[in-house]
């Protein structure tokens, strides 16, 4: 049997001392963290330069657009303010009176033995309704007969256009003189009438009731 010696036992011993030494464990295990952390830190700061990158460009592009962003407001802001003067306007002159169909009415009511010498009318701001007085003459056997006459006629017209109707006389007086009516002296009376409305219309007439069959059922 060979009898193998080992020459070198103590300087392996040695070396493997050496490589077990913890101090050099620690130095390797702090060298491998900090590479770790190195990496780590490089990727968050590649991330934040990304970031910052994608940052810089959206405020360019937004420099690029901010001009037509703000005219396209201040332009909103414009067509608000035309829209809203605009419904205004519109609500003034739907909700206006026209004077026009009123006196076609007043026309309609005047007989040729009535004779209007002054008519003056405006609105009342506290409820917008329309307020008239309305001057003249009227010449009859019974002249306050005949005013009166023109009295019920201006109801009966101006509730046909008009709500909450009132026609009221404000003076009604005998005249001593005679006027010329076709050639006949007739009596007068000055009158003076007072009429309020509302100028929208009044509700709806009730419709009238279908005609029944002529032929009952059996």
């Amino acid at each position: 049997m060979a009898l193998q010696l080992n020459l070198l036992h103590e300087e392996i011993t040695e070396q493997r001392q050496r490589q077990r030494d913890p101090l050099k464990l620690g130095v390797i295990a702090l060298i491998a963290f900090g590479v770790i952390l190195f990496l780590y830190y490089g990727w968050n700061a590649y991330q934040t330069i990304e970031i910052k990158s994608r940052l810089n460009a959206a405020n360019s592009e937004w420099e690029k657009v901010e001009p037509k962003v703000t005219a396209a407001q201040k332009r909103a802001a414009e067509l608000r303010q035309i829209i809203d003067s605009t419904m205004v306007l519109d609500g003034l002159i739907d909700g206006r009176f026209y004077w026009a169909p009123f006196l076609a009415r007043v026309s309609h009511c005047v007989a040729p033995n009535i004779q209007v010498t002054s008519l003056d009318g405006g609105i009342v701001e506290a409820d917008q309704s329309v307020a008239v007085t309305l001057e003249g003459i009227a010449a009859a056997r019974e002249p306050r007969a005949a005013a009166e006459d023109l009295r019920q006629l201006l109801i009966e017209q101006l509730e046909k256009s008009y709500s909450a109707v009132k026609v009221n006389f404000k003076n009604l007086e005998d005249l001593d003189t005679v006027v010329n009516l076709s050639g006949v002296p007739t009596p007068s009376a000055r009158f003076v009438l007072s009429a309020t409305f509302n100028p929208k219309p009044g509700d709806a007439s009730k419709a009238e009731e279908p005609p029944k069959d002529s032929a009952k059922k059996k």
